[in-house]
């Protein structure tokens, strides 16, 4: 651990009281009501409102943060998630008018032409994108949605099965499918596929009532479906949904014959007649699972010693957050799938939450959710909270590229060249087939809400769908019921609906990344960190010309990727 370093502390408030206690909406009401009634008499006095109004959201949101972290991670916890709910329920739906009502007042102020235009430039769309799609009725539908959408972690907190009469959470059960032993694995498939179609029908119903509701906050909000109105919602200003189309042919077109040509030679060093679900994690030539650490403060120290060998300001951030407790990395009982790095606004610090069992997918996670926070750090001292909230295609690129850039110094969970061979290789070959599999979940949603249906023809699109861009090589003669229920295990589209794609256009953006960072060394690190100190001041596009790649996800471009990676992994092999 290195001593030297200097534990971050929040600033010191201007507007809001360093003791409040957020515990009715009464204590923080008169903060909404002074920004809404103050005087602004010139230039000066708008933006000193507009950092007051900043600082109460890094307060604010801070504090819900804490709520949301404490609660995933023991849900059995009552009084936690007491707490969470009552922030969705008696603060969201009471700060929302006045979010609004101060928006309004920002830009029919006389003096909103004086800012700096470059500057505000971003922020500013933003707010007149929330003042046009905002309705008070939606308000009610929204805390109803809120809570509903945390039924589906409750839900898979619960699944669990028994092995070897193990208890195991659905996690830890996934790391018995790499068992060299077919036998188990196809055990241990069945089961947790079992245990999965149990709460079917509940997953089922409940996404119909997220349906509903988000059908009816769209159609309050003056748009024909929620995928229309979640464009907006989520300011994409730099692509559309035809764009959106055009990814998914082309990952269709130009990933998915790679993707093919990588099971097809799995099933040939396997020699199986019939290449089944539970044979596509399983080392081809019958080695165990990697096993790259064994426990989360081993993994949080190897973390800290990679980053450190990439940049030492990135081993400085994850180091700062282990001397904070800001991680919490293994899988347990009770604790909700998943995994993430929550921005802590006010304090600057983000959180790290995960389910790690000490496989590679789970430094994969890791070095993921650092990337998020390195990100963080990046752009803690912008000067407004809003600055500093990125979209994900955005947020994603910086944690996409350190799962690529780590690699270089992944040795540090290695020690065995061949293993560290295994895990590079097998990361370069998910950096391209995660990509049929976010174009199908982004397809999928495109569907489902510009579509009437049923939850049986939802399942039969959803098969359409994997026809296109699923796996075409496993068998799954006898699990038909467990592929037509695959979706139902992507969290996203139950907890946040339509964020995703943006993780593949950030794949390909990554993958550029890595090449810069190939060809430039140092210099592409630098452009990379320039482009996340940046926050949400510039386009998208604009943040990915100052990192030195390109927001493209054209045929041709995804194609030159592609061929990228496979000259890539021709050096490992």
């Amino acid at each position: 651990m290195n001593n030297t370093i200097e534990i971050p502390t929040k600033p010191k408030r201007k507007f809001v009281s360093e003791y409040l206690v957020i515990d009715s909406w009464e204590k923080i009401e008169s903060l909404f009501e002074d920004l809404v009634n103050r005087a602004i008499n010139n230039t000066s006095d708008l933006e000193k409102w507009m950092l007051n109004r900043s600082e109460l959201a890094a307060v604010l949101e801070e504090d819900m943060a804490w709520r949301y972290i404490k609660m995933n991670i023991d849900t059995t916890d009552k009084e936690l998630g007491d707490r969470f709910h009552f922030w969705i329920k008696e603060i969201s739906p009471k700060m929302a008018p006045y979010s609004h009502k101060l928006n309004l007042k920002l830009v029919e102020s006389s003096f909103l032409n004086d800012l700096d235009s470059e500057k505000y430039r971003i922020y500013l769309r933003s707010v007149k994108k929330s003042i046009e799609i905002y309705r008070e009725d939606n308000i009610p539908l929204f805390t109803e949605m809120e809570t509903k959408q945390q039924e589906y972690g409750t839900i898979s907190a619960k699944m669990s099965i028994e092995v070897d009469g193990k208890k195991l959470t659905m996690q830890k059960a996934a790391q018995l499918l790499k068992d060299p032993n077919r036998e188990k694995r196809e055990e241990v498939y069945h089961k947790i596929s079992e245990r999965r179609l149990e709460d079917r029908d509940k997953l089922d119903t409940l996404y119909d009532e997220l349906i509903s509701l988000r059908q009816k906050i769209a159609q309050n909000s003056g748009f024909k479906n929620y995928r229309d109105y979640m464009f907006s919602a989520l300011g994409r200003f730099d692509y559309t949904a035809t764009d959106c189309y055009s990814f998914h042919d082309a990952i269709q077109q130009e990933i998915v014959p790679i993707v093919t040509s990588f099971e097809k030679e799995r099933k040939e060093k396997l020699g199986l007649e019939n290449y089944k679900i539970w044979d596509t994690g399983v080392d081809v030539d019958g080695k165990s699972p990697l096993k790259p650490f064994d426990g989360g403060d081993i993994l949080t120290d190897k973390s800290i010693e990679c980053f450190e060998k990439l940049r030492p300001y990135f081993g400085e951030c994850l180091s700062t957050m282990k001397e904070m407790k800001y991680l919490d990395l293994e899988s347990k009982d009770g604790k909700a799938p998943g995994g993430f790095m929550y921005p802590l606004y006010e304090i600057g610090v983000p959180f790290i939450y995960m389910n790690a069992v000490g496989s590679q997918r789970d430094v994969v996670t890791m070095v993921h959710e650092g990337g998020h926070a390195v990100h963080s750090f990046l752009s803690r001292d912008l000067e407004m909270t809003e600055f500093k909230s990125t979209p994900s295609e955005v947020a994603e690129l910086a944690s996409m590229s350190m799962e690529l850039l780590s690699m270089e110094h992944w040795d540090v969970f290695y020690d065995n060249e061949e293993e560290l061979k295994r895990a590079k290789q097998e990361q370069l070959e998910k950096a391209l087939e995660g990509l049929p599999w976010i174009a199908a979940i982004d397809k999928f949603q495109h569907w489902i809400y510009t579509t009437e249906h049923t939850a049986e023809q939802r399942r039969e699109q959803w098969l359409e769908i994997s026809s296109e861009l699923g796996n075409k090589v496993i068998d799954w003669n006898g699990q038909e019921d467990s592929l037509a229920n695959q979706w139902q295990r992507q969290l996203h589209l139950y907890e946040v609906p339509f964020y995703y794609i943006e993780y593949g256009m950030a794949q390909l953006g990554a993958i550029a990344m890595w090449r810069e960072f190939i060809l430039k060394g140092e210099e592409a690190l630098d452009n990379y960190m320039e482009a996340l100190k940046l926050g949400y001041t510039k386009s998208i596009g604009e943040i990915y010309e100052t990192a030195g790649i390109k927001f493209d996800f054209s045929a041709a471009y995804v194609k030159e990727l592609a061929d990228f990676i496979k000259k890539e992994l021709s050096k490992i092999n």
